[in-house]
């Protein structure tokens, strides 16, 4: 091992040991026993956990699946608390780190090379993954490339259906950095070199799922928080994680857009259409000795909130979304992107309301930051917005949609959102549903429930407790420390008749002069809406 090489630790970002961490948190179900290809599917489907196949298809490989199929597991896999996700997702961001090429011999994932006439796809895990597919798939694909007119290099995420022993079909339809380098090769009468990673730590995930400008391969050691160990491909001139389990290299050729792609279940819970896209020629399969295959679960309809590609984009749209509004509102509570929602395109944001129109400058700026929110959701921050039914009781309590609905027409969508019925632009809607601001306390305004009573009596009798302040009536139950309640009734009825208590409008009793016999009225009551009905 050289110098460089001799640094780097070539498995604690492996896939292998990412998911030994899972099974020792709970998050993984076994399967022993033998599971043919095509019984892959609905055994991930099944389960809400990580999946680990110890003898699937014939060749009975090892296959995981849904390595990041919630939150838990992406906060292990960046080795910090759920609740310090966005700090630490933007934090890597801003601290990169070098890149390590390491020389072929040093390389776990070329291992075992397979290269000319001896590369069998055919032989790999590829299965079926939905009902109405176009192929068998490998859907855990990180695609490498180089922008031959720049000398970029540009890391995304690709599917491959299987074609033949060294075929594949792949899917560079939607805009991406990939498809503006592909289709310029292809003007130039180009092949365009690549190389795909299959069974990769979720932080590589990440990488490839990050656009922004600059090297991209970068982006690998900056989210690792470590330098990363590259190695240059063996059929071309991409350096990729030497620590992957497996690399399949090759070229998208020169002739384009020429073989039908497709159907294949995306990830807005539809299938994807068939379409015309390039097919990649493999040249070369590398691989570790002990290979760990790897599939994601993706685009199934309800389960959404399981699939790798909706809990990676969540993480990094809900850690965007808090920063956009700590640069908008005053006190942002909470953000959560609802990930079962196709295309994770529903997002619901607590807020401290501080100031007038707050709730609808966050939906302004939300909208304005990121593009594929296609509804966003502003509540109090009383409302718990992970809990459903907390949720549609302010939406039902809280929202008119002629003063509270925000719409906003020509606005850029996700390309693959059906009901856009093809257009590249659409509406988004935000939902205010929030109090009306400086209404806090307020009785009619306050969510109901039951008293927890605690602590020793602080007033020997209720006429005490009133002199010190007004106060509810379970308040004065707990005040003189009863545990009945009705003695405090009759207690009240005394004052009453003594012409002393008054109550007022959100219904505290006060001591208070008033007609003997009779409860005055302390201030003036609320407009009853029904009056005059």
């Amino acid at each position: 091992m050289n110098k460089a090489a001799s640094h780097i630790d070539f498995d604690k970002y492996r896939l292998r040991n990412f998911v030994d961490r899972l099974i020792e948190l709970g998050e993984v179900e076994v399967h022993d026993r033998p599971v043919p290809l095509t019984g892959l599917s609905p055994v991930i489907e099944g389960t809400d956990k990580a999946v680990l196949f110890k003898k699937a298809g014939p060749e009975q490989v090892e296959l995981v699946a849904k390595t990041a199929g919630n939150r838990k597991r992406i906060a292990a896999a960046f080795e910090v608390g759920e609740d310090q996700l966005y700090d630490e997702y933007f934090k890597r961001l801003a601290n990169p780190q070098p890149l390590v090429e390491v020389p072929s011999a040093d390389a776990p994932v070329h291992a075992i090379k397979i290269t000319g006439k001896d590369v069998d796809l055919t032989k790999l895990p590829f299965h079926p993954q939905h009902a109405y597919d176009g192929s068998c798939y490998l859907s855990s694909a990180i695609d490498y490339t180089i922008d031959p007119a720049t000398g970029r290099r540009n890391v995304g995420c690709r599917r491959l259906s299987l074609r033949n022993r060294y075929e594949a079909g792949t899917n560079v339809t939607a805009p991406s950095d990939l498809k503006r380098i592909y289709t310029a090769s292809v003007a130039r009468g180009q092949k365009l070199p690549v190389t795909f990673t299959a069974g990769a730590h979720p932080l590589d995930f990440f990488a490839a799922t990050t656009r922004q400008g600059g090297d991209e391969l970068k982006l690998v050691a900056g989210f690792r928080a470590a330098p990363a160990p590259v190695v240059k491909s063996l059929t071309n001139d991409i350096l990729v994680p030497a620590d992957a389990e497996m690399t399949l290299e090759g070229y998208l050729d020169e002739r384009g857009y020429v073989e039908p792609e497709g159907p294949f279940g995306e990830y807005m819970g539809y299938y994807g259409a068939i379409h015309m896209d390039p097919v990649f020629h493999c040249t070369a399969i590398t691989m570790r000795g002990d290979v760990l295959h790897h599939t994601l679960l993706h685009g199934t309809a309800f389960l959404l909130d399981q699939t790798d590609s909706a809990n990676i984009s969540a993480m990094r749209t809900e850690a965007e979304a808090m920063r956009i509004l700590k640069a908008t509102v005053r006190e942002p509570v909470a953000v959560y992107l609802r990930s079962i929602s196709g295309g994770c395109n529903t997002l619901r944001v607590s807020i401290r309301q501080r100031t007038y129109g707050e709730a609808k400058q966050a939906i302004a700026a939300l909208f304005g930051g990121i593009m594929r929110l296609k509804h966003v959701y502003v509540f109090d921050d009383d409302i718990d917005i992970h809990d459903d039914r907390q949720v549609d009781w302010a939406l039902g309590t809280r929202f008119q949609a002629d003063q509270d609905l925000v719409v906003l027409t020509g606005m850029l969508g996700m390309t693959m959102d059906p009901s856009l019925n093809g257009r590249r632009t659409g509406a988004k809607s935000g939902f205010d549903c929030t109090k009306p601001f400086g209404c806090d306390g307020q009785i009619p305004l306050t969510r109901s429930a039951a008293k927890i009573f605690k602590g020793p009596a602080r007033y020997q009798n209720v006429e005490q407790a009133l002199a010190a302040a007004p106060m509810f009536y379970a308040d004065i139950v707990e005040a003189v420390g009863s545990d009945d309640g009705r003695e405090i009734v009759c207690a009240l009825d005394e004052l009453r008749n003594a012409g002393r208590l008054g109550r007022d409008r959100d219904g505290r009793y006060h001591l208070h002069a008033a007609k003997a016999g009779l409860t005055g009225i302390v201030g003036e009551l609320y407009h009853d809406p029904n009056e005059g009905a």
